[in-house]
């Protein structure tokens, strides 16, 4: 059960770092005529050719406050020194598969490399 769970995790963290290397699919502008939506409306979730999800800083914000996520930053050690995200933990991203064990299971993994 627990190789099941490492192996699970892994997929899910191999999936969010392959963001770092994808190439989006953009969206089409909107044909002349079509209708007006309202500014405050959600717009569609955009589906990257990577099929991870993005989040915004405000959503990255409110789950870091509710302690519901942590930060990992995949880049290497020389950027991380550089600067990097206050509280973000480094787990370069070739070194992901070997620290799986150090991901947090219950809570939202937010993975950046730029």
């Amino acid at each position: 059960m627990r190789i099941l769970g490492s192996l699970i995790l892994a997929l899910v963290a191999t999936f969010a770092l392959s963001a770092c290397n994808s190439t989006d699919r953009s969206a089409s502008s909107a044909p002349a005529g079509s209708p007006v939506v309202p500014s405050n409306a959600k717009p569609p979730e955009t589906i990257h050719a990577d099929g991870a999800r993005r989040i915004t800083v405000p959503e990255v914000q409110e789950l870091l406050a509710k302690g519901q996520a942590v930060i990992i930053d995949v880049r290497n050690q020389p950027s991380f020194d550089q600067a990097h995200i206050r509280g973000a933990k480094l787990i370069p991203s070739t070194e992901v598969a070997d620290r799986i064990g150090e991901f947090p299971r219950d809570k939202t993994i937010v993975t950046y490399c730029s």
